[in-house]
């Protein structure tokens, strides 16, 4: 396996070839916490291509080392679910998820899946922007008494606030890639023009500033 510095380059070279990222500076997505976005990071979509869905499992097994020793793995629904089954089948592992809210029927469940209350858990995400929906995932395992051994995901935007925020939480965050390592390869490709570097890098400086008025 490469380094995390080739790790990260490749990731977000594979996340390039299969259109995960999408640019829309006129029209900016509006992310669920309520931020406006001119970038979006769909990777949904590595889970059909399965030579990148291979590699992003290969990199998290290498990751996920460095959060030893865990017995479960949980993925964070919606996005992280498929991600973190197929990380749990390969380390012969439990698997659960947890929803975003109970459900308001049935068994009425945030954690789908069983789970006893003793065990160390690594949480997997597709991506980090504010942390919030990862970190409410994880005081949810709390709850029933796990502890947490860490989160990690494919990608993260590099906010600050979800830096701190994990800090908080006491939860140690790992990402395979990062905003950095995506811009400078969507340019160094030609996916990207020079304006839109520009754009992306003032938005990274300053979504909230950004967003006001759009």
């Amino acid at each position: 396996m490469a380094s995390g510095i080739n790790i990260a380059t490749e990731i977000a070279q594979r996340l390039l070839q299969i259109k995960a990222i999408k640019l829309s500076p006129q029209k900016p997505f509006t992310w669920a916490s309520g931020l406006k976005s001119p970038i979006y990071c769909d990777n949904r979509l590595v889970l059909s291509h399965p030579d990148t869905r291979s590699f992003v499992i290969d990199c998290f097994v290498e990751k996920s080392k460095n959060f030893a020793p865990f017995n479960l793995v949980a993925g964070v629904a919606t996005a992280g679910i498929a991600h973190g089954a197929l990380l749990a089948d390969r380390l012969n592992l439990p698997f659960v998820y947890v929803r975003a809210k109970a459900k308001d029927h049935g068994r009425q469940n945030l954690i789908e899946g069983e789970v006893h209350g003793n065990e160390r858990v690594l949480v997997i995400e597709d991506l980090i922007s504010t942390g919030g929906s990862s970190l409410s995932a994880i005081e949810g395992l709390k709850e029933t008494g796990c502890t947490i051994a860490g989160l990690l995901a494919i990608f993260t935007y590099g906010f600050d606030t979800a830096a701190e925020a994990f800090d908080k939480a006491a939860c140690s965050l790992d990402t395979l890639s990062h905003y950095d390592a995506l811009i400078g390869e969507a340019a160094r490709s030609g996916y990207i023009s020079g304006e839109d570097l520009k754009l992306l890098q003032s938005w990274r400086a300053d979504p909230k500033a950004w967003g006001v008025g759009l």
